[in-house]
């Protein structure tokens, strides 16, 4: 009797150890699944410092920016005129960096290597020219010099 009640328990707990497993299993299974995935979608993101030295005003710098906000890839753009640099952060997948020139380029401005447009050149304001062409914010005055003590 003790015999058939041992069998009786093994016999019915036997399920119930394969439906725990069965639950580790897959649970195992769906957070492995999940990591993988999750480490697929890691895009590599660059950050490059392009020279742009006429752009010289806050006018130079909203007109660069909305025009980089348009590219795809693109996440981030900072650009310095008093420095007269830029620094976009962008998803190497999507665009390269001179992509980026080139759009700088077509806006009007240098951008490193590569010369602005020349019609998006004339149609910027003439405060954000090049003072070779007559443009350019102008240059605070200095005072003159102290003349030295005898």
């Amino acid at each position: 009797m003790e015999k058939d009640f041992v069998n009786l328990i093994v016999r019915y707990s036997q399920p119930y150890k394969d439906i725990r497993m069965k639950k580790m299993l897959f649970t195992f299974f769906a957070i492995l699944g999940l990591a993988v995935v999750s480490q697929a979608q890691i895009k590599p993101v660059l950050t490059a410092t392009i020279k742009t030295p006429n752009a010289v005003c806050e006018s130079c710098k909203t007109r660069i920016e909305t025009y980089l906000k348009r590219y795809d890839g693109i996440l981030d753009i900072n650009v310095n005129y008093r420095k007269g640099e830029t620094r976009v952060k962008y998803v190497t997948d999507r665009t390269d960096i001179e992509q980026i020139k080139t759009a700088i380029a077509n806006c009007g401005y240098d951008a490193d290597d590569v010369p602005a447009a020349e019609d998006a050149y004339n149609r910027l304001p003439k405060s954000c020219k090049k003072n070779s062409d007559g443009g350019g914010h102008p240059k605070p005055k200095t005072p003159p010099p102290v003349p030295p003590q005898q």
